[in-house]
């Protein structure tokens, strides 16, 4: 006659399989999007510049967003400093002014308009850019395909 359940052996084999499962997700961990990297920091410095441009026309002064690629950082005037992602490559295209060292500026006037550029980001198959016209100021996150 068989009593119903589990013996202490099948319980401890269970556990142990169990615990080597957990351990395997645990070590390789968390899941990372470069695709959504990307898209979060192209994201993050169309708002600084977006805000730039808002803060000009407020203050009626220009105000100026330096980006710098070799430090991987960019900010508004009186602003935080904003990190791109290690493995995010930054290049600076067109139309933004030299800044101090390897800084590139966009600078936004009283009215509105800016002095343009346009930035890369990519990493992977993943790249976006960054847009900012010269006449309106309007700042644009497009692929870059």
């Amino acid at each position: 006659m068989r009593d119903e359940g589990f013996t202490l052996l099948e319980l401890v084999i269970v556990l142990a399989i169990m615990g080597l499962l957990i351990g395997i997700v645990v070590s390789r961990g968390p899941q990372r999007s470069q695709g959504l990297e990307t898209r979060a920091a192209a994201g993050q410095l169309a708002q600084t510049l977006r805000s730039a441009r808002a803060l000009a026309i407020e203050r009626s002064t220009s105000v100026n967003v330096a980006i710098d690629p070799s430090r991987r950082e960019f900010a508004a005037d009186g602003g935080p400093a904003h990190h791109f992602a290690a493995d995010l490559d930054v290049t600076v295209l067109a139309g933004a002014l030299k800044g101090p060292g390897a800084a590139r500026i966009i600078r936004f006037a009283s009215d509105g308009s800016s002095s343009g550029g346009t930035v890369l980001l990519g990493a992977g198959k993943r790249q976006l850019r960054v847009t900012t016209e010269w006449l309106t100021g309007r700042v644009q996150v497009q692929d870059a395909d």
